[in-house]
């Protein structure tokens, strides 16, 4: 008889946690992996929930893809730790247990981080390995993204009749990150062949018990639950969960008058809370009927619209003549210099102060300070970097309210150079996420919602700016790079700087039918030493060998040496004011002077422009 059969008649238990419960047992790597490497210690613990009272136990698979498997080097594993999987559940079961193959979702709160041909792929691999081992079900859990979900389960009820059970997590009570109701959710998930859907991981009995409550008794699958123990704590540099058994044992009766069939725990749950559900319900009869509660209609605010009063970078460049100068943060707390800098660029007539956010991993004073008193202090618009490196996606979206609120809507959105590449080789890298989806969350503030789909009561409105290496070996790479971000949101560019004609050339060419336009960096040389440096040490700068060999020529002149890398700046804008309206000047060593004559260059050379062009249409 199969389970679905029995959940006819009958409420089900299933298991609880594996990889929770492995981490406090002291693993902290991957848990799939001790399929292989330490079978006994899997087999011991489907046992102890088998014990508990446990009908249904899954396969230590959440995580066996090659996705996945991937970050640990183990992605031509997929096959072997699998069959593993299936073979030690099947071990530890007894002649009334069934065996779900369990399959976990890949994206998390950024849906587009990995395109869903990738998933799918992966899906099949595992998929089909599940299978050849003869599962009793398949558990599909812990699936944030429902168009992830959608398409994996599409895939499975395809390739098998076996019963496919649809879990769904929560952002918070009553929805989906993308603003789906689980009302909705479910029916959809229904509609694509699943036999059960229900809710894990996440959130606690509380908040799933409220959800269910908005659920009505689906007509043709049945409901499950598998709720976490509580709400991590971080305690003593280790990640813990309650273990208040007897709450559990509480929820128990509830879940069941919420149409639950199907009983179990996800996350901090172990072997004692999978017991007390069990002691509860046992002998319980199914619910045929629920009156479902109707959440409160909300009148929802449509978000406050805040209005620019300046254009947008990406506006400026496309229509005119448009300079930006970057002015890196100073390393020490004296900011005198950067302000004389500032200031003196400001009078220059630069359009945006743009502020890197640690460049080369080198701790600076904090770019949105610098950037709030630029714009207050000197009513010049501050064009803030922000780099995924140091920051967690928490942080990342505090950031960018705190931005928001201080009136910064100018930003460059980029990955940030690797921790080991600067003075502190050993502190965390985080990337949360890349460029691309910071990119993406950046946009989602400017519709007004957190990338979990929260109302922040405003929409901002920033100018996303993307950075640009054209320093590669395959030029239309780097353009397939600027086209995906174009994609994901950004609404311009910013180039690495340029050191050769031939190569502003050969970029126009590649990016001449995109629609973001690009500025274009021209970065003053200071000397032989400094070209060599930027040319042989700094990622995403490659210099030419005419160019460094005219520095070298200066190399006993530190004067004559400056004075030749403006004349090589020069020559460069002269090239680039042909090709493209953006110039984006980086300011060596906070050494502004330079940037400044620069600039001042720029303006003289579009004066010029004018007069001649005026002159033409007078003649003519």
């Amino acid at each position: 008889m199969t389970f679905l059969k029995k959940m006819e008649n009958e409420v089900l238990i299933a298991d609880g946690a594996m990889g929770t419960l492995l981490y406090s047992y002291g693993t902290d790597s991957c848990f799939e992996e001790l399929n292989l490497s330490a079978p006994s210690q899997i087999q011991n613990i489907h046992q102890a929930y088998v014990t508990a009272g446990a009908d249904l136990i899954q396969t230590n698979t959440y995580a066996a893809n090659y996705l996945k498997l991937k970050r640990y080097g183990l992605e031509e594993t997929v096959k072997e730790i699998n069959t593993a999987g299936v073979r030690i559940a099947k071990a530890a079961a007894q002649a009334d247990t069934y065996v779900l193959g369990t399959i976990g979702g890949n994206r998390g709160i950024n849906p587009l981080s990995i395109p869903i041909e990738e998933i799918k792929r992966s899906f099949r691999e595992q998929l089909y390995c599940l299978l050849l081992e003869g599962v009793d079900g398949l558990l599909l859990e812990t699936y944030y993204d429902l168009e992830e979900l959608e398409a994996v389960l599409s895939i499975a009820r395809k390739e098998t009749e076996i019963p496919i059970i649809a879990q769904v997590s929560l952002q918070e009570s009553g929805i989906l990150q993308d603003q789906t109701s689980v009302k909705d959710a479910f029916e959809r998930l229904e509609n694509h062949g699943a036999d059960i859907v229900g809710l894990n991981c996440r959130l606690g009995p509380h908040h799933m018990l409220e959800t269910l409550e908005q659920v009505p008794l689906p007509q043709h699958t049945y409901l499950s639950a598998y709720p976490n123990a509580s709400l991590p704590a971080y305690i003593d540099g280790r990640i813990q969960y309650e273990e208040d058994v007897d709450y559990f044992r509480k929820s128990a009766r509830p879940f069941l008058q919420q149409g639950i069939r199907l009983l179990g725990g996800c996350c901090g749950t172990t072997p004692n809370h999978i017991r007390a559900f069990a002691e509860e319900l046992k002998q319980a009869v199914p619910i045929v009927s629920k009156t479902v509660r109707h959440p409160a209609i909300k009148v929802k605010d449509h978000p406050i619209i805040v209005n620019r009063t300046d254009k947008p970078l990406q506006e400026l460049a496309k229509h005119q003549r448009s300079i930006i100068v970057e002015l890196d943060p100073p390393r020490k707390l004296n900011t005198a210099k950067f302000f004389e800098g500032a200031k003196a660029l400001k009078e220059a007539g630069i359009d945006a102060l743009t502020l890197a956010d640690n460049s080369l991993a080198t701790p600076r004073v904090a770019n949105e300070a610098l950037a709030h008193l630029v714009k207050t202090d000197l009513n010049l618009r501050p064009l803030v970097h922000i780099a995924c490196r140091d920051r967690n996606i928490i942080g990342l979206q505090s950031h960018l309210m705190g931005l928001h609120t201080l009136g910064i809507h100018d930003i460059l959105a980029v990955t940030g150079d690797p921790a080991r590449v600067g003075n502190f080789p050993g502190a965390s890298s985080v990337f949360d996420v890349s460029s691309f989806e910071l990119i993406e969350m950046i946009q989602q503030f400017n519709k007004g919602l957190s990338p979990t789909g929260n109302d922040l009561g405003q929409k901002t409105i920033f100018s996303v700016g993307a950075a640009f290496n054209p320093h590669v070996k395959a030029l239309e790479k780097s353009v397939h790079r600027l086209e995906k971000k174009i994609r994901y949101g950004a609404d311009y560019f910013i180039s690495q700087p340029i050191f050769s004609e031939e190569q502003l050339l050969k970029i126009h060419e590649a990016t001449k039918h995109l629609s973001a336009p690009i500025y274009i960096g021209i970065m003053p040389l200071t000397s032989s030493k400094n070209a060599e440096y930027l040319h042989h040490e700094v990622p995403g700068i490659k210099i030419d060998q005419v160019i460094r060999t005219r520095m070298a020529s200066y190399s006993d002149n530190p004067q004559a040496a400056e004075i030749e890398g403006i004349a090589i700046a020069k020559s460069l804008i002269d090239t680039a004011m042909e090709l493209f309206n953006g110039i984006y000047l980086i300011t060596p060593f906070l050494r502004y002077q330079l940037t400044v004559e620069l600039a001042s260059y720029v303006h003289s050379k579009d004066q010029q422009s004018r007069r001649e062009n005026h002159v033409q249409t007078n003649t003519h």
